[in-house]
Formats: C-alpha cells, structure tokens, sequence
C-alpha cells in the first residue's frame, strides 16, 4: 500500500512485479493500481481529470512525478567511512548498522565494502586481526566471518 512516504519508483517497481502476467493488458493495471495507493495517493489519484491519463506508462511517469519527494535517495558509497565499531559496543551493533548503511548504497564495491569494514574495527579487535591475516574476497564471506565472530563473543 503506498501512503506518500515511500519510494514511488520502488512501489510501481512492487506493483509491477505483483500484475506481472496481466502486463500487457494495459487498461487493467491502470484500473488495478489505485487499489495500492493508501488515503493521500488516492486523493491525487481521484484528483486526475477523466481521460487525462493515455497509458499505464504515463499513469506511472504522472504519479512518479507528483510523489517525488518521497524518492529514494541512494547513499554514496563514502558513507560507509562515517562508521566505526566505538568503544564499548558489540561486534553485532556495529556489523548491523554498517550492513543497514551497506544496503542504501547502490553498486557492486565488494572489495571497499570489506577494506571499510575492517579498517574501521578498532585495530586490536580479534576480527581485524582475522581479516589482516587471512583477508576475504567476497562480502558474503565477510559476514560468514564476522558471524563467527559474533558467536564468540556472545559466548
């Protein structure tokens, strides 16, 4: 359900995916996309002049357009170096907000991703030590590292 305060690319994205096999039928997915909108998205929706709207791909652009400010907007890639584990606080706190940031951040850097996390462990931590000695070349194998870690210190 859209409310305003989501992405609206995401949620035509979302819709989409949902009315994948009616897909060519264009009249229906223009009828069926109101029935996502929440109170806000279906005032401006019933706000639309009759037959101001000649394709599910301009009903999209139109509606992409009105809610923009609600657009998603990706973090670069630099704000993961704003983290670092800080004194005091666990392994799991740390990895939870560095992979919440992680996932705001468009594009493949696997190997920047993996340098950023370690660098930024506090330089005595046994993780970093870990991944000095033995490094990983995937982010997947990162956080397999990093759970055994967390086991650990949960212990």
């Amino acid at each position: 359900m859209y409310n305003g305060h989501i992405d609206a690319v995401e949620h035509v994205s979302h819709f989409n995916q949902r009315m994948d096999v009616h897909s060519k039928n264009e009249t229906l997915m223009c009828k069926v996309l109101p029935s996502s909108l929440g109170p806000v998205a279906m005032r401006w929706f019933n706000g639309l002049g009759v037959c101001s709207i000649d394709s599910f791909k301009e009903l999209t652009r139109v509606f992409g357009s009105r809610f923009v400010t609600c657009s998603r907007v990706p973090r670069l890639l630099d704000s993961l170096l704003s983290i670092s584990m800080r004194e005091g606080k666990t392994l799991k706190t740390y990895s939870d907000r560095y992979w919440e940031m992680f996932n705001e951040i468009d594009g493949d850097f696997d190997d920047v991703v993996i340098r950023t996390f370690k660098v930024s462990l506090p330089t005595k931590h046994d993780l970093r030590k870990s991944l000095t000695k033995k490094p990983v070349r995937t982010v997947l194998l990162l956080m397999d590292r990093i759970n055994e870690y967390k086991w650990v210190e949960e212990d």
